[in-house]
């Protein structure tokens, strides 16, 4: 693992939509893994500014989870977040962008076809990451197995919680999402993990010095070859060891 300390949240996104821009510069054939909520926005506000020149017109995107339940229309859904953040400003095409369909008549074989969809796609490449209060990645709540793939998980009250911002009405949050497993986002080549603010503080210092253990999701990365963890100095206050943290460059965490 490697982090890289920054001062705040828009340092944080210009950094990874950096980081970004220069993977698909290498290899304008890439598959990347994106998230949604709102730790990734700045990022892709970032990534929209400074776009031009980029070689778009072959990457391929797969997004981490949907909501159960929410059509791709749906003002609340992925779907709808990644058109209007990302999708349509860079004018990718359709069939450029996948997501797993939140409204599908059976969510058990939507979660097979989109990890299907996935491992036929060659993998990912880049996984963009946040990290929630509790420890989940993508929608991999507390006690999900290492091992899963694509799955229908049950979202903690925590998560709903802190999702219903979003939402007009706490109740109009779903309880359910389709999301890719622990085991699909630990196949990504590289992961890059956003974090920033206090909320975050806690769950970046037991994923840097905490147990590995399925109670605490994240703390699985600490097993993957290349991690690039972003964060500002409000989610890093908790970390003890500060020979691990230089401001405005990487240093190696293990």
């Amino acid at each position: 693992m490697e982090v890289i300390a920054v001062k705040n949240e828009q340092e944080m996104s210009e950094k990874a939509a950096s980081i970004i821009a220069a993977q698909i510069t290498d290899n304008p054939d890439i598959v990347l893994g994106l998230a949604t909520g709102g730790t990734p926005e700045g990022t892709y506000r970032e990534w929209i500014r400074n776009a031009a020149g980029l070689p778009l017109s072959r990457l391929q995107t797969f997004n981490l989870d949907e909501y159960a339940g929410l059509s791709p229309n749906h003002p609340n859904s992925y779907h709808r977040y990644m058109e209007e953040k990302l999708f349509r400003p860079l004018e990718l095409r359709s069939g450029q962008t996948h997501l797993p369909k939140g409204d599908a008549d059976d969510l058990q074989a939507e979660a097979r076809r989109y990890e299907q969809d996935i491992q036929e796609g060659g993998g990912i490449d880049l996984q963009l990451l946040g990290i929630g209060e509790n420890g989940h990645i993508g929608f991999n709540e507390p006690g999900t197995s290492f091992d899963s793939r694509t799955h229908i998980v049950k979202l903690k009250p925590s998560t709903r919680e802190a999702n219903a911002r979003f939402f007009d009405d706490k109740e109009e949050v779903p309880y359910h999402a389709v999301t890719m497993g622990i085991q699909t986002i630990m196949e990504s080549r590289h992961i890059l993990l956003l974090a920033s603010g206090t909320r975050k503080q806690e769950a970046v210092t037991n994923l840097l010095e905490g147990k590995i253990n399925e109670d605490f999701p994240a703390s699985v990365l600490q097993n993957h070859p290349y991690v690039t963890i972003i964060a500002d100095e409000a989610a890093l206050s908790g970390i003890s060891f500060n020979k691990w943290i230089s401001e405005g460059r990487e240093r190696e965490t293990r």
